[in-house]
């Protein structure tokens, strides 16, 4: 009895060895299957080694961090430091604007996407004309494809003073007496920011929303109107939960660049009456750490930024997984 359990027990262990299954999906995988599907990682080979070279290889310049950084010496001559260039970030008033800056513009942004895009998707479905459909949505996607330095001298164009749209349009209707210098003015910049950014690329976020719904099962309208529901109920009940999933992933996916609210429109729209209102982490890693020559001090700031990212992504996910909704990771 005891030499049948363990040829059993033996068995097993050799069929460990040759497969394994995943505890998360229950697939099981063996050396089998990877050389049935060798065409396929020998093209993802490309894709890892410029991961590797691009995405890896330069970690190794975060050491920069922890010492006072002279490019002209080598590198075990460079004079270590330790945390003194993250005391510094921490206790630098400039930074910490910087950072106040950073948030609240990409908390700005993080909303009105979403917003934006989930309720210009949720329109777009219920056009029903098909020519008027693809051509609002081309239009609302249109302005991804230009670059900020274009994009910025629209926005500076159209909040002119001289000529600008918007000045004149408020003016016409009364609501103003005189031209508003919109970019001159600090609290009105995380605004336009926010209204420049939705208006570049909300035609974009909208179109996986679009593909998300085009995937609910036709079925559930169908039985929706079968109930007497109306098209806004149908919105409500059918279509708002059916691209739950994908909000809650591009969520995650978004939470985790928390600190990346933009540098070209910032660095285009911003100046000096603006100063205090419009500088970001990556300008303030521009201004005081490259262009001063300060290497150390701009590697903490991306430091920084990176154990941010990663922290909030983690716990974003840890917080969808234990309210059972769709994760990450």
């Amino acid at each position: 009895m005891e030499e049948a359990i363990l040829k059993k027990q033996d068995a097993k262990a050799a069929v460990r060895k040759k497969k394994w299954i995943d505890p998360e999906i229950g697939v099981e995988f063996s050396w089998k299957t990877i050389k049935s599907q060798k065409q396929l990682i020998l093209m993802s080979v490309p894709i890892l080694i410029y991961l590797v070279i691009f995405n890896y290889v330069p970690i190794w310049g975060w050491l920069m961090a922890f010492q006072n950084y002279r490019p002209a010496l080598p590198f075990f001559k460079q004079k270590w430091v330790g945390f003194d260039q993250f005391k510094f970030l921490m206790g630098d008033d400039v930074f910490l604007q910087v950072l106040r800056n950073t948030l609240g513009m990409s908390l700005i942004n993080l909303v009105l996407g979403f917003v934006t895009a989930i309720v210009l998707a949720l329109l777009l479905n219920e056009i029903k004309t098909k020519i008027f459909k693809s051509t609002v949505q081309t239009i609302s996607y249109l302005p991804h494809f230009l670059s900020w330095v274009i994009a910025a001298g629209i926005v500076a164009s159209t909040l002119s003073v001289e000529d600008g749209i918007v000045n004149v349009v408020l003016m016409k209707l009364h609501i103003i007496k005189e031209p508003v210098m919109w970019l001159s003015i600090g609290h009105y910049f995380w605004g336009i920011v926010g209204a420049a950014n939705v208006w570049k690329e909300v035609g974009w976020n909208t179109i996986i929303y679009l593909a998300a719904i085009t995937s609910i099962d036709p079925s559930l309208y169908e039985a929706a109107s079968m109930d007497g529901a109306n098209r806004y109920q149908k919105m409500r009940y059918v279509t708002l939960p059916g691209i739950k999933a994908t909000f809650i992933i591009l969520l995650i996916m978004n939470v985790g660049h928390i600190l990346d609210a933009g540098f070209e429109v910032q660095y285009l729209l911003g100046n000096g009456l603006v100063v205090d209102w419009s500088q970001t982490i990556d300008i303030f890693v521009l201004k005081y750490g490259i262009a001063l020559g300060n290497y150390s001090l701009a590697t903490a700031a991306g430091i920084f930024k990176t154990i941010v990212s990663i922290v909030m992504v983690l716990s974003a996910n840890y917080i969808a997984k234990r309210l059972g909704e769709e994760r990450l990771l």
